[in-house]
């Protein structure tokens, strides 16, 4: 058994003291292969300081070999003294044989500082001197997915999708091209073709069959989404709505609240179950699911305004005053909810206040016809003519077609 093999086998169980002492040994007098040998050994086990030290002795020995300045690249880059690998990568002169990987190796160092213009002239240049070199192509497929130029990403990972490179899933790189350019039907195609079960990937995967109208799809990824990762919850929350749209309304419900034992501070989810609580007629689980919404986010409009129209459903104007009131105090600022709040006094016949909250409405509704027109009312309503007048007025700027309008501001005029 050679002194590698040995070393390699105290590795193997473990032994890693005995297999540094035993390459110390005899590092002393070892011939040259010996040691490029013994760096290898070094940079497999990870001790790149030890490797380094070999590699350098022999550098200074063979200035001009290219594949010891290629091993100290990646020890360099390991280490993160990129300008050090990249004065090395920039020593290795045009005719020699690793020019091309330098060339390569250089655009990485560079599209890792985020200078994509230089990385980018590196491998252009590569590609003109060898047009049909595949890891070319990867690379530029690489450079531009890096930077979001996902069209000619798509482009140069499709010339290489033939290779295998474990550390590049290129079919899940064309799979989120594809989709972040909106071609849900061939994005659809390379994700099937993926066998991650990476949490993200599922999700985009699932996405992208929903985009596609392949809700099955979705549904299943979806579903074996949240069994690897249960903690997932955005997972839940696009299931859910899959399922809506599918009209199985059941398991929509039954998948929001699996959402909410998982993440019990997800506003998102408490809406949708109460959503769909109420697609279900469960009134009071309804209620509820949308309460806990808000009070963990009492300014969450969608969930405020959702409440607003339950709580009128039932004529619970009082409820309605509170709810709002509650919002405005803690900083909520919609004019829909001084709309709503005028509507809720105007029910209980509190016109002062009613008034009150139209005039604030006002200021920010004051091109929203549905509310002019009905505040053109309520100002009637209160003998409130010459103002009525004017929020007429306002509304037939808009939709000056308005023949009712029309006549019925000429009716007040007159009067």
């Amino acid at each position: 058994m050679s002194i590698l093999e040995e070393a390699n086998r105290f590795m193997e169980d473990d032994q890693v003291d005995q297999a540094i002492d035993l390459i110390n040994r005899h590092i002393e007098h070892a011939t040259d292969n010996e040691l490029f040998g013994y760096a290898s050994f070094y940079m497999n086990w990870g001790f790149l300081l030890e490797a380094e030290t070999i590699l350098s002795q022999l550098l200074a020995n063979y200035p001009d070999e290219s594949e010891l300045k290629i091993l100290l690249t990646d020890i360099y880059i390991e280490q993160q003294r990129d300008e050090d690998a990249i004065d090395l990568l920039n020593s290795i002169p045009k005719n020699d044989e690793a020019y091309l990987q330098a060339l390569v190796s250089l655009a990485d160092l560079y599209q890792a500082q985020g200078l994509y213009e230089v990385a980018e002239q590196k491998l252009q240049y590569a590609k003109e001197l060898n047009p049909s070199e595949p890891i070319i192509d990867l690379a530029l497929g690489e450079l531009y997915y890096s930077s979001g130029d996902f069209k000619r990403a798509i482009t140069f990972y499709e010339k290489s999708v033939r290779m295998d490179v474990p550390e590049i899933p290129i079919h899940e790189r064309l799979a989120e091209s594809y989709l972040n350019v909106g071609e849900f039907e061939l994005a659809l195609n390379f994700y099937e073709k993926t066998t991650s079960k990476n949490p993200d990937t599922l999700f985009k995967y699932g996405f992208t069959a929903y985009e596609a109208d392949r809700n099955d799809i979705a549904i299943n990824i979806w579903n074996e989404l949240i069994e690897e990762d249960p903690y997932y919850h955005t997972a839940y929350i696009q299931l859910a709505k899959v399922y809506e749209a599918e009209e199985r309304i059941q398991e929509a419900y039954e998948t929001a609240l699996k959402g909410i034992k998982m993440d019990e501070f997800n506003k998102e989810l408490y809406f949708l179950a109460g959503s769909l609580a109420h697609q279900l007629g469960h009134e009071e689980q309804t209620e509820n699911y949308i309460r806990e919404a808000v009070n963990l986010d009492a300014d969450y409009k969608e969930a405020v305004l959702f409440l607003i129209e339950i709580l009128k459903e039932k004529d619970r104007q009082d409820d309605i005053i509170e709810l709002i009131t509650v919002v405005k105090e803690i900083g909520g600022d919609d004019p829909l909810y001084d709309w709503e709040l005028a509507r809720a006094y105007n029910e209980i016949e509190s016109y002062n206040d009613a008034l009150n909250h139209y005039r604030e409405a006002y200021n920010s509704l004051q091109h929203d016809n549905d509310f002019l027109k009905e505040y053109g009312y309520f100002l009637m309503e209160e003998g409130r003519t010459g103002e009525a007048i004017k929020v007429f007025t306002a509304y037939l700027q808009d939709d000056p077609q308005d023949d009712e309008i029309i006549e019925y501001v000429n009716r007040l005029k007159q009067m």
